[in-house]
């Protein structure tokens, strides 16, 4: 399992110079100054706009700056905004928690929904239902985000009044942060805790629902699809022929290694989670990685583009490697292999 990780690691160094790549020249191709931005529209003389650029580090080679940029990543720096002047890596770790917060309620709530609903699908096969729950997951998976985040803005918080239109917590609530997970700091929080709690809970209906749907879809599909597989192989015959029930052979034997391509999605689907929540986030104003990317965009931040894509690449990368250590503790026949 040791060498397994290693050689994970070993393949993920090119994988991480390719995102840096990608992180440093994606923001450069978008028309604009940043100089210009921060000096404003009329600028200032010329000697200061060079001054400015030389200061961060604009005035030298394209290939300077991304192998300056890249031996600081890998040390730790990623540099300090030019917008806020703080330091990336501490205004990435203030945001990372809502986007974590946001994102595990996404997938939870997709996999505790899509596998019972893909292995119904599969016990069901060419059923009426089979039909209504892959038809409903075509669907589900091919509804774009901001879409359907404003759907359900509309009927579930402007028609019907049940959730928070935006937002993390109500104003009239004080939480002092603690873990930067609010479900967590809230929970913690004496007196009022119980009623800031709930808030934070309303608040992330429906964000978890838009960012959790197109998961939801895929793990149902998936789940049916290695669920009807599995069906069909000797061992599941034989253990039907012994007459164990029907619950015992799908949930004990079939359900085990229908499993292991669904970890491998569910950890693809953090990196579709984590993409999904810049519009998610945007468009329901949550205060994380997603908003700030944004923002950073039009502001021609290069610091924290660069360093928020590179920071999501690692995380991207680590997660995955997670999904395949799992996939071989649940499946003994591919420890070694891969």
């Amino acid at each position: 399992m040791i060498r397994f990780i290693l050689r994970r690691l070993l393949i993920s160094i090119p994988t991480l110079i390719g995102i840096s790549i990608v992180a440093f020249l994606l923001i450069r191709m978008v028309p604009g100054d940043p100089v210009m931005l921060l000096l404003g529209e009329r600028g200032s003389s010329p000697q200061v706009y060079e001054e400015m650029r030389k200061s961060m580090g604009l005035d030298r080679s394209f290939l300077q700056q991304y192998l300056q940029f890249f031996s600081n990543a890998i040390c730790g720096d990623l540099g300090v905004s030019i917008s806020s002047h703080q330091p990336v890596l501490e205004e990435f770790f203030d945001r990372f928690p809502a986007t974590v917060e946001l994102g595990l309620i996404g997938i939870l709530w997709s996999v505790l929904l899509g596998i019972p609903l893909g292995l119904l699908a599969a016990l069901k096969r060419n059923s009426p239902m089979d039909y209504l729950l892959m038809g409903s997951a075509l669907v589900g998976y091919s509804m774009p985000i901001f879409w359907w985040g404003l759907i359900l803005i509309l009927v579930f918080s402007v028609t019907l009044g049940w959730t928070p239109v935006s937002g993390r917590m109500s104003s009239s609530f004080d939480v002092d942060p603690v873990t930067g997970f609010m479900l967590i700091d809230t929970w913690l929080q004496g007196g009022r805790g119980g009623a800031a709690f709930r808030d934070a809970v309303a608040h992330l209906v429906l964000p978890g629902l838009a960012l959790g749907t197109i998961p939801l879809a895929a793990i149902a599909r998936m789940t049916r699809s290695c669920l009807l597989e599995v069906l069909r192989e000797d061992y599941i015959r034989t253990a039907k022929a012994k007459g164990l029930s029907l619950f015992r052979i799908v949930v004990v034997h079939a359900l085990r290694n229908a499993l292991i391509p669904i970890i491998t999605i569910v950890g693809l689907m953090v990196g579709s989670v984590l993409t999904g929540a810049i519009l998610t986030e945007t468009i329901f104003s949550w205060p994380g990685i997603g908003g700030w990317l944004v923002t950073s965009v039009n502001a021609r931040d290069y610091p924290v583009i660069q360093g928020g894509v590179f920071l999501i690449g690692v995380v991207i990368i680590l997660v995955n490697m997670v999904a395949d250590v799992l996939c071989q503790i649940a499946n003994p026949l591919t420890r070694g292999k891969g």
